[in-house]
C-alpha cells in the first residue's frame, strides 16, 4: 500500500461499485426487451445469445465496476495484481459459461431444425458445452499464473485410468457419436429392433438412447447395444411408407368387380382420413388360391409410422360395409369331415375289446352224478 486510505478513497470506490451494479441493471433491462424483439424472429439464435447475455452483461459490469474501484485504491503491488488476477479471472469464467450456453443452444437448435422434434441428441450438446467450459477453466488458470502444463499432463495420465475404468461408459459414448455422426438414427424417427423394441427416438445422450413407444413409455436402450443390433428405421429415406392389408373374397365372385370396389374404397380412405396421403395410387394383387377363398393384398400410403392403425381401421369397416352392400362374400375357412360307418358283423374277433370278453361268464362244466353202486364199492 503506497499511502494510507482515506475517505475520498473509500468513496471513488463505493461509486465505482455503484456505478457496475447501476450498469447491470440497465443491461438486465436492455437484454429483456431485446428478448422480447427476438421471440418475433423466426431465427432461434438470437432467441440463444439474447438469453446468455442476460447473465454475462450485468456479472461483466459488475466485474468491471470493481476493476474500478480497486484501481482508485491505493493497493500494493501484490494486492493489487493478485485482485486484478481474480477478477480477470472472474470475468473469464463468467464469459466463458454464456459462450458454452450460446455454443450448446445453438447445436441444440441445429438438431431440432434437422430432425423436426422437440428432442434433440444431447450427447453433441453435453460435449460442447464441456469443451468449451474445460477451455475456459484452462485460460483463466493461466490468467492467475497456475502453469496448465502440467496440470495437462496429470490430466493425461489420470485420464487412462479413468478410461479403463470406465470402458463399458465410454463404449456407449462413442457409440452414440457415431449413430449420429452415420446419421442412421435421429431423434424423431421411428426405428424398431430385432429385439422387439420399437417406438419413437426422443434423445441420445452420452450413455444411451431414449425410446417413446406407441403405448407412451419410455425404452432405455444403451448405445453400445443400438450399435451392434439390427434394427429398421422406418422414418429414413423417407417417412411416408407403403402398408398392406390381407383380404380374402369367395370363388364365386367376379374378381374385376371386387377389384373395382376396393380401389373405389381406398381412394375414399386416402382422401377422407388424416394421415394418408392423397396421392397415392391404389394398387390391389390377387395372389393366392386359398382352400376356401381367393386372396389378394391392398396396399395403402400413409404419412408416417403410426398412422397406419387408424387407416386400417377405417379401411376395413368401409370395405366390410361395402362388399356387404355389392353382395361380395368373405367365406370363412371350411372343413369337410366324411365318417365312414361299418357293419359290427364284419369286425374281426381280435378287434373285439379284452374287456369285453372278461366280462362275459366262463362256462362250467356239467358233472354227472356217480351211481349208488360205485359209491357203496368205494366204501369197501
Amino acid at each position: 500500500m503506497s499511502r494510507d486510505l482515506v475517505l475520498h478513497d473509500w468513496l471513488i470506490a463505493g461509486i465505482a461499485l455503484a456505478a457496475g451494479g447501476l450498469a447491470g441493471l440497465l443491461l438486465r433491462a436492455l437484454v429483456r426487451w431485446l428478448s422480447k424483439h427476438a421471440l418475433r424472429t423466426r431465427w432461434s439464435g438470437d432467441d440463444i445469445i439474447v438469453d446468455a447475455l442476460r447473465t454475462l452483461a450485468p456479472a461483466a459490469a459488475v466485474i468491471a465496476g470493481a476493476a474500478v474501484a480497486a484501481s482508485t485504491l491505493p493497493l500494493s503491488t501484490t494486492v493489487s495484481g493478485w485482485v486484478n488476477h481474480s477478477l480477470t479471472a472472474l470475468l473469464i469464467l463468467v464469459a466463458t459459461v454464456g459462450v458454452a450456453r450460446v455454443v450448446a443452444g445453438l447445436v441444440q437448435s441445429v438438431a431440432q431444425a434437422r430432425t423436426g422434434v422437440a428432442g434433440s441428441a444431447t450427447i453433441f450438446v453435453n460435449i460442447t458445452r464441456v469443451l468449451v467450459l474445460a477451455m475456459g477453466l484452462l485460460v483463466a488458470l493461466e490468467s492467475v499464473g497456475v502453469s496448465i502444463a502440467p496440470l495437462l499432463t496429470a490430466l493425461g495420465v489420470g485420464g487412462l485410468a479413468v478410461a479403463l475404468a470406465l470402458q463399458d461408459t465410454l463404449a456407449n459414448l462413442f457409440a452414440g457419436v457415431h449413430i449420429l455422426a452415420s446419421k442412421t438414427v435421429q431423434p424423431g424417427d421411428y426405428i424398431r429392433l430385432t429385439s422387439g423394441e420399437e417406438g419413437y427416438v426422443v434423445d441420445i445422450n452420452w450413455r444411451n438412447t431414449v425410446v417413446r413407444n406407441l403405448s407412451n413409455n419410455l425404452v432405455i436402450i444403451p448405445n453400445g447395444r443400438l450399435a451392434r443390433t439390427n434394427m429398421t428405421n422406418f422414418t429414413q429415406p423417407e417417412q411416408q411408407l407403403s402398408i398392406m392389408v390381407q383380404v380374402g373374397v369367395g370363388y364365386e365372385s367376379d374378381l374385376e368387380h371386387v377389384e373395382r370396389v376396393t380401389l373405389e374404397v381406398v381412394d375414399g380412405v386416402m382422401a377422407d382420413i388424416n394421415g394418408a396421403l392423397p396421392d397415392h395410387e391404389a394398387a390391389v394383387r390377387f395372389h393366392t388360391f386359398a382352400d376356401s377363398r381367393i386372396n389378394f393384398t391392398v396396399i395403402l400410403g400413409v404419412g408416417e409410422f403410426s398412422d397406419q392403425y387408424r387407416i386400417k381401421h377405417e379401411f376395413i369397416k368401409r370395405l366390410h360395409s361395402r362388399f356387404r352392400a355389392e353382395g361380395i362374400s368373405i367365406p370363412a375357412p371350411t372343413r369337410t369331415v366324411a365318417l365312414q360307418h361299418e357293419d359290427p358283423r364284419s369286425v374281426p374277433l381280435a378287434a373285439v375289446p379284452a374287456a369285453s370278453a372278461v366280462s362275459q361268464p366262463s362256462p362250467v362244466p356239467h358233472q354227472r352224478e356217480a351211481p349208488a353202486a360205485a359209491l357203496a364199492d368205494g366204501v369197501r
